[in-house]
């Protein structure tokens, strides 16, 4: 196989007509981000940042697997209520981004890609929701989202992420130490004292907003207790769920093609 070259955004029209008129239609990895406070130590763009590096990772796994996949450019801004009142929650309707989406999706299969994925690393229940009505009524295989809202995969994660006490905490922390470094304030993450607030209980309980569950400086969780070593396993665990959901998507696809074909 040839050099990888994962992100779309810096291949030439040339480059991507010959892998699209290849053997194979390569995959395509969208990242579904979000502007929000992630507490006084992270950057608004977290949500990004994370979705941008499991899908590097994910493409270079796929690759290796024998599926070309490219990294799109990630989609920034998704729906954000639970943040109100801080500054940067920046929300789209849940209306807006499923038809942006499918959109999106729509694009990139008429232009010749055999699946999108959407790697959605933003974890607010609506955001979520919308994320995967955008990709129904593709056919079968077409689309898929990964998310590690899914049980499938939220198991596979840290303790923290799974306790729901991780919002800015050690669980993004330690990614975006792995994934972006420059971007931590360290000396503020390091007098940062651990919260045990659950979102996942806040949310069963109906509360709708960080401030409702006592969640004062947009985060909970144990941010001082964060390290790359810990970001780069997350990061590698969530790869193996965007590689898992994309060859589900590819073996669906190959089964409905299968039986068309059946006399």
């Amino acid at each position: 196989m040839r050099e990888r070259r994962p992100y779309l955004a810096n291949l030439t029209t040339q480059t991507l007509q010959s892998l699209l008129t290849g053997p194979t239609p390569p995959v395509v990895l969208v990242p579904v981000g979000s502007v929000e406070p992630h507490g006084p130590h992270l950057p608004l763009g977290t949500d990004t940042i994370i979705g941008d590096a499991v899908a590097e990772r994910a493409a270079a796994l796929l690759y290796a697997r024998g599926t070309v996949a490219l990294v799109g450019p990630g989609v920034p801004y998704g729906v954000t209520r639970f943040a109100e009142g801080f500054a940067g929650a920046v929300t789209v309707t849940e209306a807006a981004l499923v038809a942006f989406l499918r959109a999106v999706i729509d694009g990139y299969l008429a232009a010749g890609f055999g699946h999108v994925c959407l790697v959605s690393n933003h974890l607010e229940p609506a955001h979520d929701a919308a994320v995967r009505a955008s990709i129904e009524g593709f056919a079968q295989g077409r689309a898929s989202v990964a998310s590690p809202l899914s049980r499938r995969w939220a198991r596979t994660l840290t303790a923290e992420f799974k306790s729901g006490a991780c919002h800015a905490g050690r669980y993004e922390t330690s990614i975006v130490l792995a994934a972006a470094p420059d971007t931590v304030d360290r000396a503020r993450m390091d007098a940062l004292p651990a919260l045990g607030i659950s979102l996942s209980d806040g949310i069963r309980q109906g509360k709708t907003s960080f401030l409702a569950m006592g969640i004062t400086d947009a985060y909970t969780g144990a941010p001082a207790e964060a390290t790359a070593e810990e970001g780069r396993d997350s990061i590698e665990r969530l790869a193996t769920m965007v590689v898992g959901e994309v060859e589900d998507g590819l073996a669906a696809k190959a089964r409905e093609s299968d039986a068309s074909r059946s006399p």
